[in-house]
Order: structure tokens, then C-alpha cells, then sequence
């Protein structure tokens, strides 16, 4: 009877030594002398290799030879208990087949290979180990997402990706479109014409589920959105892509501090079901890639998140220039914090993550619920802290090495209050007119908020560049494989 296949992970597990067993997987090394191989084999079910001893009486020089890194392998063979350090279980090969020959021209074979040039191998690094540890990490960190919503009552809600709307704004999309792009109709001001097109008006690739989550959330109450998002920004940094994926929950009759409440405790579950459930590779990211990656994630379960307003923030900032700090980008009130600033306040001022309420409303979209105004123009925030203008209810989740990993806010509920906003802004609402019904007819309270999850699998990781934490990244000029 032919033995089926034991996964590498599981049989690292066993105790019942003396068993026939058949593992399958791909040549990491190869070394030995002139009576016994001993090859490092690995199938991806776990950072750890498992060493197949082969004695070279039992097979030809030729069969030896096809055996590289790289190729591709199954053996069968006996478990015994492994007399050398590192391993509990190793294989005495009785048979072996060369599933996949892996010639010189293997681009991962070498080790010491640079992140940059791994990307332009991006369909084959993911054979090395650090990518491995870092898609087991990513696997795991949607499974502690769709297990943490699903506890605690979330609807798994899915939003369009393709759309007329923009939700930001930012009008930095991808269009679709079955035109020919060599023969467009335009009227007669230059317009392009989309009546032939097959939506029959101009379409494009979302930014956001999050205007049709609130759809969800004021029916069913508590729901979260996991998919790709795209954004056709011209952005080559370490921290954007084109094509990401988010997560978006949006709830009903939750209010600013319940919804802080809920950042905090979702962002703690991720990092302890990565804690609890990838030990093995977390401890291989830890030697090998960021000395201080488990000590950061466990300080991030350690600590209750500081929360402070934007203009106790900028308060910060400031105080730190008078004393000497030294930033690249202003930070005066008014101003978008950059990187740098967010980094200063939970890197150096407090040292664990931060929650800063209560943005500028100039700075922010325009579905975020203002705070209370005050006679001379200015508003009054989170635990009442003054503001000298208006401000609105967001709450953004500002992490070490990270910076901004959560967006969120209480929505506007009041019609007429976010039709005021939208003219103030003159914006074209001719796309989200069902948007706005959700405030004419039933509006309730609601909030919610947007995590960029690659960048959580950044912070989890240890990782340096978002790119690194994506089978396939989308970047400008970049969308091979």
C-alpha cells in the first residue's frame, strides 16, 4: 500500500521512530563525505527543514548529482531520532526521486541575496526562507482577522471593486473600460464619452469599500470588509503600493471612545494570535531580519495605547523643536503629520502606540462626523481639549517603525451637517447619491475604520519594505509576474 505524504511540520512533531514515512519538498543544502549525503529538505509547511540522510551505497552518483538546491524531491524513507543538534527527527532515505531538476541557473541559490534583487525574482523568493516566514505570518494574520470578527458578531460584508464613486476623493484611480483606447468619442468640450463603454459611464477600480460598508452596517449592524484596494499613486516608498489590501469594519451606534476601544482590541489580537500561533518563524525574523521584532510585539500587549488629540499632539512636536528636535516636514496645526512626526510621538515622546483623535476638518474626508464648535470659530474635542478650529471626530492608530496603520472616524449621521460639509468642499456628488440616502431615510450613529494590512504584516514581521510583505507587489512601473 503506498504511504501518503507527511507534511515536514507535522513530522517534526513525531515520537513513533522507526516508521516508514515519504516527505516531499524542495533542496535547500547539500553537504556530506565520501559515504553519506545529508540533505536539508523543505516543503513550506514550516521554516524548519528536516534532514534526509542518504548513504551513497544506496544510490548512483548520477542520481546524486541531479540533487541541488533548488530541486525537487521525494523520499522515502524510515524516521529514526536525529543524534545531531537541531532537529529531533531525520530520515534515513530508502528511495528517492528527482520530482524537479534545478539547474546553475537557479536565481535563489546563493545566499546573502539582497531584498532589491529578490523582487525581481519575486515569482522564485518565495521559495527562500524569509519569505516563507513572512507568507505563513500573512496567512495567519487573515485568519486572526476573520476570526476576530466572526467572535465577536461582525457580518464578513463584500464591497464592489469596481465603482463610479471615489470615495477619498483623491481622484487617483485605475479606470476600467472595454474602449478602444486609439478611437475615444469625445463631445464637444474634449469629454470623453462612455455611453458605448460597458458600464456606460466612466468606472474605476476601487479605493475604499468603506462608503458601501456603512450601506452594510446600517442594515446588519456590525460589518467588516477584506479585500484589495488600488490607488494610482506615482509613490516609490518603502511604505505605498498600488494594489493592497484593507481592512474595513463599520458599525452602528458606536461612538468615538467605543470605536478607540475597538482599534486597540483588534490590533492586540492580531499581534497575539502571530505571537501565539508563529513562533518558529517569528524567532527566524527576530535573528535574522530585526533583533527587536518579539520584544516590540509583546511590549505592544504589554501597554494600554496613549490617547491624545491632534492638538495635544502638535503641542508635542513643538515643545520637541524648542528643545532641539530637528524634522524634515513642519508640523504646525493645520498641518498633515508626516511619518516622522507620528514615529517621534511613539518612538520617542511615549514609547508605545498612540491613538490621536480630533484632525483638523481641512485635513480629513468629508463623511467624518465635527466636533462641538465653539463661538470663536474653534471646536472642542476628545476629553475636551480646545481646538482653534473646527475638528473632527478621527482616530488613527499611530504604531512604532510603522507610523499610521489605522484610519478611522465616527461617521457624520446628520444629513444636513455632511451636505454642508459637501458644498463647502464643492464636491460632485452626482456618483454617491445612495450614499446619501443612508441619511435621509433610518440614519443612526456609526463608525468605523480602515487598516492597511500589509502594514500590519510590516509591524508583525519586522519587515522594512512593503514590497517584501506582498507575493506580487504593485508598484509604478512594476507589475511583472
Amino acid at each position: 500500500m503506498d504511504i501518503k505524504r507527511t507534511r515536514i511540520v507535522d513530522l517534526l512533531k513525531r515520537t513513533d521512530y522507526g516508521q516508514e514515512v515519504v516527505v516531499k519538498g524542495w533542496v535547500r543544502t547539500k553537504r556530506g563525505s565520501k559515504s553519506v549525503n545529508f540533505i536539508a529538505l523543505n516543503d513550506g509547511s514550516t521554516i524548519k527543514n528536516v534532514q534526509i540522510v542518504a548513504d551513497l551505497e544506496k544510490f548512483s552518483d548520477e542520481l546524486m548529482k541531479q540533487i541541488t538546491t533548488g530541486a525537487c524531491l521525494s523520499v522515502k524513507g524510515t524516521m529514526v531520532e536525529s543524534i545531531g543538534s537541531g532537529q529531533a527527527v531525520e530520515v534515513q532515505a530508502k528511495e528517492i526521486e528527482v520530482l524537479g531538476l534545478c539547474g546553475d541557473d537557479y536565481p535563489m541559490q546563493k545566499k546573502g541575496q539582497t531584498f532589491e534583487y529578490m523582487r525581481q525574482h519575486a515569482h522564485m523568493r518565495l521559495r527562500t526562507n524569509t519569505f516563507g516566514a513572512v507568507m505563513r505570518i500573512r496567512h495567519n494574520m487573515a485568519m486572526a482577522i476573520h476570526t476576530y470578527f466572526h467572535e465577536h458578531g461582525f457580518f464578513y460584508f463584500h464591497t464592489p471593486l469596481i465603482t463610479a464613486s471615489d470615495c477619498e476623493g483623491a481622484g487617483n484611480m485605475f479606470q476600467v473600460t472595454t474602449k478602444n483606447l486609439y478611437d475615444l468619442k469625445k463631445d464637444d468640450q474634449g469629454k470623453i464619452i462612455y455611453d458605448d463603454d460597458f458600464f456606460g459611464q466612466q468606472t474605476s477600480l476601487t479605493v475604499s469599500g468603506q462608503l458601501e460598508g456603512e450601506l452594510g452596517a446600517t442594515a446588519l449592524g456590525a460589518i467588516y470588509t477584506f479585500g484589495p484596494t488600488f490607488r494610482a499613486e506615482n509613490s516609490n516608498t518603502p511604505r505605498h503600493l498600488a494594489e493592497f489590501w484593507m481592512i474595513e469594519p463599520e458599525i452602528a451606534f458606536l461612538d468615538q471612545e467605543e470605536l478607540m476601544d475597538l482599534e486597540e482590541d483588534f490590533i492586540k489580537y492580531c499581534v497575539k494570535w502571530a505571537l501565539d500561533h508563529c513562533q518558529d518563524d517569528l524567532e527566524f525574523l527576530n535573528n535574522m531580519i530585526d533583533k527587536t521584532l518579539l520584544e516590540r510585539l509583546n511590549g505592544v500587549l504589554k501597554e494600554s495605547f496613549v490617547r491624545l488629540t491632534y492638538t495635544e499632539g502638535i503641542n508635542i512636536l513643538q515643545e520637541a523643536i524648542k528643545n532641539g528636535k530637528k524634522f524634515e516636514f513642519p508640523c504646525n496645526w493645520g498641518d498633515d503629520l508626516a511619518s516622522e512626526h507620528e514615529r517621534f510621538l511613539v518612538e520617542e515622546h511615549f514609547r508605545k502606540p498612540v491613538i490621536m483623535t480630533d484632525y483638523p476638518t481641512a485635513i480629513k474626508s468629508f463623511y467624518m462626523k465635527q466636533n462641538e464648535a465653539t463661538p470663536d470659530g474653534g471646536s472642542i474635542g476628545y476629553h475636551g481639549v480646545k481646538a482653534p478650529a473646527s475638528t473632527m471626530q478621527g482616530t488613527d492608530v499611530l504604531f512604532p517603525q510603522i507610523g499610521e496603520i489605522i484610519g478611522g472616524s465616527v461617521r457624520e449621521a446628520d444629513y444636513d451637517k455632511l451636505m454642508g460639509e459637501i458644498g463647502r468642499r464643492q464636491m460632485d456628488m452626482t456618483h454617491l447619491w445612495w450614499y446619501l440616502d443612508t441619511r435621509r431615510w433610518g440614519s443612526c450613529p456609526h463608525a468605523g475604520f480602515g487598516l492597511g494590512f500589509e502594514r500590519l504584516i510590516l509591524f508583525v514581521t519586522g519587515m522594512q519594505n512593503i514590497r517584501d510583505v506582498i507575493p506580487f507587489p504593485r508598484t509604478p512601473r512594476s507589475a511583472e509576474f
